[in-house]
C-alpha cells in the first residue's frame, strides 16, 4: 500500500493518507491488502473499501451493497450499485471525516454480522 500511495502526486497522497487514517480510526482491526495486482483494499471480515487514484480525483469504493445510509450525501457515484458505491475526492476538496467514518463503521458492523449480501436478504 505504501508503494501505491507513495507513487501518487502529493495531493492524491494526502487524500489517500487521510482516508487510510480514517478507516483505521473507524476500527483498528481493519487490515490493508493489495488486490487486483495493485489496488489498495481495507478489509475486516470482508471488503470495507478500496482506493483508486484517477487523473483528476481519488475514488474511495465503499463495499456496502448500497445499504449503508448516506445522510450527509457524500456518495458521488454508484448510488444503486449492487456491490460498491464511490466517494470521489478532487484536489483541494475537504473530506467529510465524520460522515466517512460513520459509513466505514456501519460497513464494518455489517461485515461482522455476515456481510451486506446476507443482511440484504433478511426481512426488515
Amino acid at each position: 500500500m505504501d508503494d501505491y500511495i507513495g507513487a501518487l502526486p502529493k495531493w492524491q497522497r494526502d487524500i489517500c493518507q487521510q482516508v487510510r487514517d480514517l478507516i483505521h480510526a473507524a476500527d483498528p482491526e481493519v487490515t490493508e491488502t493489495i488486490k487486483r495486482t495493485v489496488l489498495p483494499y481495507f478489509v475486516l471480515k470482508g471488503n470495507v473499501c478500496a482506493l483508486l487514484a484517477a487523473k483528476h480525483h481519488v475514488n474511495v469504493f465503499l463495499y456496502d451493497g448500497a445499504i449503508v445510509p448516506d445522510p450527509e450525501g457524500i456518495i458521488t457515484a454508484g448510488h444503486h450499485n449492487k456491490t460498491a458505491r464511490t466517494v470521489a475526492f478532487r484536489e483541494g476538496e475537504t473530506i467529510n471525516a465524520p460522515a466517512l467514518i460513520a459509513m466505514f463503521r456501519q460497513i464494518i458492523a455489517n461485515n461482522r454480522a455476515g456481510g451486506w449480501r446476507k443482511l440484504e436478504n433478511q426481512p426488515r
